[in-house]
């Protein structure tokens, strides 16, 4: 069974999603509470109905405050927060992996994590891994930027701006 709670941020009110101690989810904020669980919800397969309200237990409330106090700025990268990466096609998975490596306060380009996993040449095929990525924060997919340190792109609501105030928070200026 997978749960979900609301949490606020220096960002906006995000949502989590959990099985156990591992996390199946995490959703940057919507428009509205509501908005945000539907997104959440939508990525799930089953009857997004499947995903119920819940209380995190202590593994998942830690990550919770973790991933709250790294949007303040407080370097963690978060690199052992337990996530469910099993159902993801392996090339999404590979970009993950690598991209989860990136320090607070440091990038990467597209460029950079395509050569990383071994696919040269393939940085949109990155940059459409990371529009998927399905634990934002906990693998910082804001801290990969266009060639020439340029911001790029972001999916998230509020787009490349809510990623400036993401990487503004570790202190990383992206270029014009």
């Amino acid at each position: 069974m997978i749960e979900v709670a609301l949490f606020d941020t220096p960002i906006g009110r995000c949502v989590i999603a959990w099985s156990g101690d591992t996390i199946a989810g995490v959703q940057l904020p919507e428009p509205s509470d509501a908005d945000t669980r539907r997104r959440l919800h939508a990525r799930f397969d089953d009857d997004p109905g499947d995903a119920v309200d819940g209380t995190p237990p202590p593994t998942i409330h830690d990550a919770i405050e973790r991933m709250v106090a790294s949007l303040r700025g407080e370097a963690d990268d978060l690199v052992d927060v337990p996530l469910d990466l099993d159902a993801l096609p392996p090339f999404r998975r590979k970009v993950f992996e690598v991209v989860r490596t990136i320090p607070a306060g440091e990038t990467l380009s597209y460029g950079d994590v395509a050569l990383a996993v071994g696919s040269p040449g393939a940085a949109r095929a990155v940059g459409q891994a990371l529009g998927r990525n399905p634990f934002p924060i906990v693998i910082p997919c804001h801290r990969v930027l266009a060639a020439g340190g340029r911001i790029g792109g972001f999916t998230a609501q509020g787009g490349v701006s809510v990623k400036a105030k993401m990487l503004a928070a570790e202190g990383v200026t992206p270029r014009p």
